[in-house]
């Protein structure tokens, strides 16, 4: 076991300043939801000139793409995620995920005949609200994984997931333009249909349960002062503890917005961005694999409190972890006082502390597949001999 992982570890070393260098690139040119086509091309390129045989535009999707190596009984998936943050850039760090999934496979497929292993890489478009890996999954991906896996960079290392349930909703409202100040009359104003939602859901918080979230933007609310808006439009994501809270909480919430409708007189569209996000199922398992080899590491886990919430922003690897034995450690690249999806967090993922971030989380991943591998006893039948919610 121990010559297997040193194997491994020698791997990615061997690969650190491409690895390195690959993560860089992505944070130098970030690209957005189901737009990220330089780095669905620039992510696979290592594996295929390491050998794996990769699919480009994967499953129909064009900024996904599968690499596979080995033969082996035990099949690790290494999930890359890469999209970026509208106007925000890789402050959530993906740069440093797509890098650390493909060196860990990088490690595991220099052992993968003598560990028993097939190694696959997913590239995932559009986890930043578009839900990619559940269009895959609808599309038969992750089919017969015995481990899915990917290390997500936070403030500090956090080892188990507790992702909020999500869904993603664009809003629009439609009334009518007129001229404000001779003919307001006229006017059906669709920016105050917004406002009145915005009432009805601050004044709904009061009685939701405290795990909840209800939050959102108004992406267009009018084009001039003199002229009534006609039309605005809106993100919104709504959380809840698990999907079958949210399909609870989802209806009170659409209460709000049909009210902006009514009060106002405009028309009312809500449309679905992708399927609601799932929690998580840890695969206890492979997790306490993980640990371990992160602690073997050097890593520290953060005790829980404020540092270490990052664990529970959702993620549509919840949905993968609801069909295969999965898990979704964060990796700290010691960025406190800044946090996920601001810009002081983005500058974070890059530089030193952000590198062995990075190398640490492919040793760990490529260690828990090795791990993986060797559980002959386990019962594949069952995820991971544990998976808790």
């Amino acid at each position: 076991m121990s010559a297997l992982k040193e194997a491994a570890r020698r791997a990615v070393d061997r690969r650190a300043e491409e690895l390195i260098d690959l993560s860089e690139r992505l944070h130098a040119d970030p690209e957005t939801a189901w737009e990220e086509h330089r780095a669905a091309a620039a992510v696979p390129d290592l594996l295929d000139r390491a050998g794996f045989d990769v699919t480009s535009a994967y499953l129909g999707l064009d900024t996904a793409f599968h690499a596979r190596f080995g033969s082996g009984p035990v099949r690790i998936a290494l999930c890359a995620e890469y999209d970026a943050l509208p106007g925000l850039g890789h402050a959530c760090g993906h740069n440093l995920i797509a890098a650390s999934s493909v060196g860990a496979a990088l490690g595991l497929a220099a052992v993968a005949d003598d560990a028993g292993l097939t190694v696959e890489v997913y590239g995932t478009p559009a986890e930043e609200g578009g839900g990619g890996k559940i269009e895959m999954l609808d599309r038969g991906a992750f089919a017969g994984v015995d481990l899915a896996m990917m290390v997500h960079p936070a403030p500090v290392d956090v080892a188990e997931a507790r992702p909020f349930a999500v869904s993603h909703s664009k809003i629009t409202y439609t009334g009518r333009s007129a001229h404000a100040a001779a003919y307001p009359e006229a006017g059906v104003n669709a920016a105050d249909a917004f406002t009145v939602a915005q009432v009805a859901i601050g004044l709904l918080r009061q009685h939701l349960p405290a795990s909840a979230r209800v939050h959102g933007v108004v992406t267009h609310a009018g084009d001039a002062p003199n002229a009534v808006p006609e039309r605005s439009t809106g993100r919104w994501y709504v959380r809840a503890e698990t999907l079958a809270e949210l399909a609870e909480l989802e209806p009170r919430v659409v209460r709000a917005f049909q009210a902006g409708a009514l009060a106002t007189g405009c028309e009312l569209e809500i449309e679905p961005e992708s399927k609601p996000y799932a929690e998580f199922r840890t695969d206890t398992t492979a997790l306490g694999h993980y640990r371990a080899n992160a602690l073997a590491l050097g890593r520290t886990f953060a005790p829980p409190g404020q540092a270490a919430r990052m664990n529970r922003a959702s993620t549509d690897m919840g949905n993968v972890s609801q069909v295969v034995p999965a898990i979704h450690p964060y990796i700290g690249i010691g960025s406190l006082p800044a946090t996920n999806h601001q810009r002081e967090f983005a500058a974070h993922c890059v530089g030193g502390t952000a590198q062995r971030a990075l190398l640490d989380g492919a040793v760990a991943l490529a260690w828990t597949g090795v791990d993986r591998g060797a559980s002959t006893g386990e019962d594949r039948s069952a995820p991971g001999g544990g998976v808790t919610a």
